[in-house]
């Protein structure tokens, strides 16, 4: 029997930066993974993925808009998905790759196969082959992620009737694409495929996209995406999914109980995801969960069995792989004794179409639910002489300042390069600025962090200086 001071099980972000992390610390570390390769959902059919088909058909996208710029493209521009999605698997296999080099570089076991609890101490993995090793811990660290949620009444046939999984890796750009869930995952693979030719159709349960963030984001996001030429059907509830051949049929009901039919040759269940617990034999060591099937754990991701931790998507919080990522690396210092912290309320939250779609701390909805005064100050994108400049005008950054303290409570963006530009932001808060504070900061001209430097002046006496 192989002994470890830690195991974990799952080598997404929160699992692996956990490995390198304790490795790091001196600890005899090892780390479980059932499928073949490294990284987990987001590195094999999730951030990484998307990203590449998203940056893919950006250029399409881009290329078709060549004529404004001056440059002239003889013949017709045109898509091979097959040789796009080749290129998908290769930035992934790439990716992986740099993970398996990372657990090498710090001395870090790998075992392929399945990961199980036999007790508190000792985890059981299942090979592939049939055969079996057992590994005893001193510590164990669960992070096995999330999969993608359904609707019970939904048969997801991975055909035409799919999940993200499946539209990272469709053989066929869709003739008409009906969406099922507006949040993150949804709009983003709907903006591929909208980019490569779809119709693509959007049908969301609640009354706007992207709801979990702030309503002038989701505002101005659906603006922008119906401009380009994508559907929305919001305060829609899907009632049945039906596949007939090479078609799929959605029916929905609005808060009028007027029912709507939408035909397609593909639909895509964006609805969420779900912890993945499946076959860890939690029971067996004695881990409690929450009414949500989450893994029940305290502020230091301490499980009900004091040696074991859990970190991610199994856990409460965000479901987003930098916030697993701090989580990995905050249980491995807890375990070395150190006294490592999070501030949940500074974890960025980004849409990755384009315009990019990004936030930090509270929303107006949020603020205004808790009784906070705040003042907001506002700067469009289309005031910038570099959006100018490269044609990127849609959007504008929001500060959300404390009326009484100045103090930046909430930073929104909807943008070209916001994805990036939301750093700033987080390092702002994070060391108590004030909205004053920004705008007094040089920002490098022409850029688009300018938008930022005057949403603070605008949150601050209402003195923005180029609009």
């Amino acid at each position: 029997m192989s002994s470890f001071d830690v195991v974990i099980i799952g080598s997404g972000p929160g699992g692996y930066v956990a490995a390198i992390r304790c490795a790091q610390l001196g600890m005899k570390t090892a780390i479980i993974e059932k499928y073949s390769t490294l990284g987990g959902t987001c590195l094999n059919v999730g951030c990484i993925p998307s990203k590449a088909l998203l940056a893919s058909s950006h250029h399409y996208d881009e290329m078709k808009h060549f004529a404004d710029h001056g440059i002239e493209v003889s013949g017709e521009v045109k898509v091979n998905l097959e040789k796009m999605i080749a290129r998908k698997q290769a930035v992934v296999d790439q990716t992986s790759g740099g993970v398996k080099y990372l657990m090498d570089k710090n001395n870090i076991t790998v075992f392929e196969g399945l990961g199980s609890f036999v007790d508190a101490n000792h985890v059981l993995v299942s090979k592939q082959d049939g055969t079996s090793e057992t590994l005893e811990a001193k510590k164990i660290i669960i992070a096995t992620g999330s999969k993608p949620s359904s609707l019970p009444f939904i048969t997801i046939d991975k055909e035409r009737i799919i999940t993200s999984t499946e539209a990272l890796k469709l053989k066929e750009v869709p003739k008409h694409l009906i969406i099922i869930g507006g949040g993150v995952i949804g709009i983003e693979l709907g903006q591929v495929y909208l980019r490569l030719g779809a119709e693509v159709s959007v049908v969301e349960f609640m009354d706007r996209i992207i709801p979990g963030m702030d309503g002038s984001l989701s505002k101005e996001l659906t603006k922008v995406l119906k401009k380009q030429g994508m559907k929305f059907y919001v305060s829609h509830k899907v009632k049945s999914v039906e596949r007939n051949g090479k078609s799929v049929s959605v029916q929905a009901e609005n808060l009028k109980g007027e029912t709507i039919s939408l035909e397609g040759d593909y639909a895509l269940v964006a609805v969420g995801r779900r912890p993945y617990t499946d076959n860890l034999g939690l029971e067996k060591a004695g881990i409690k969960m929450t009414d949500r099937g989450q893994i029940d754990v305290n502020s230091h991701l301490q499980t009900n069995i004091s040696n074991i931790y859990a970190i991610g998507d199994v856990v409460r919080g965000a479901m987003l792989a930098h916030k697993a990522e701090e989580e990995g690396t905050m249980v491995a210092e807890i375990i070395a004794g150190q006294k490592p912290h999070i501030d949940y309320n500074l974890i960025p939250g980004v849409v990755y179409t384009w315009p990019e779609v990004a936030a930090v701390g509270k929303t107006e909805e949020q603020l205004n639910a808790e009784g906070i005064a705040f003042k907001s100050g506002s700067f469009p994108f289309k005031a910038l002489g570099r959006a100018r400049a490269g044609g990127d005008l849609d959007g504008f950054v929001k500060i959300l300042a404390d009326a009484k303290t100045d103090e930046v409570l909430g930073v929104h963006m909807i943008g070209a390069r916001c994805a990036d530009l939301i750093a700033e932001a987080v390092v702002a808060m994070e060391f108590k600025a004030s909205a004053e504070d920004i705008s007094r900061m040089s920002h490098a001209h022409p850029t688009f962090a300018e938008a930022i430097k005057e949403a603070a002046l605008a949150a601050t006496e209402n003195r923005a200086l180029h609009i």
